[in-house]
């Protein structure tokens, strides 16, 4: 079950539950999968998301949570992509990372307006 007191997403795939957590190290990870140059491009990179950078976030976050998934491994998990993206989306706002009251984009979370389906080009 997971804790949104300390910051954990849930996710079921193929069956089983994961927890998704967006840890320093998990946005360490993501940054550099996905070259950025800083945090603040997490989010307007993630407003246009590949499906290749979902699996980045997305096993990141797995990590996160105690899951050793590789972004390959993402890409093959029992779950359409709805699934993942309101995950993602989740573990993001559990961090405090949401746009809510106008906080800005490096504080907003990615997939803004998502409702079950990916608006990106994914």
């Amino acid at each position: 079950m997971t804790n949104r007191i300390r910051g954990e997403a849930a996710l079921t795939a193929g069956g089983k539950h994961y927890t998704l957590v967006l840890t320093l190290g998990a946005l360490a990870e993501i940054e550099e999968g996905l070259g950025l140059a800083d945090l603040s491009q997490i989010t307007p990179r993630l407003k246009h998301v590949r499906a290749a950078d979902l699996a980045i976030v997305t096993a990141a976050l797995l990590r996160g949570g105690g899951h050793n998934l590789s972004p390959a491994d993402v890409l093959k998990l029992g779950c359409d992509l709805g699934q993942l993206v309101t995950a993602v989306k989740a573990a993001f706002e559990a961090a405090g990372l949401s746009d809510q009251g106008g906080q800005g984009a490096a504080n907003a979370a990615p997939f803004p307006g998502h409702a079950g389906s990916a608006s990106g080009s994914a």
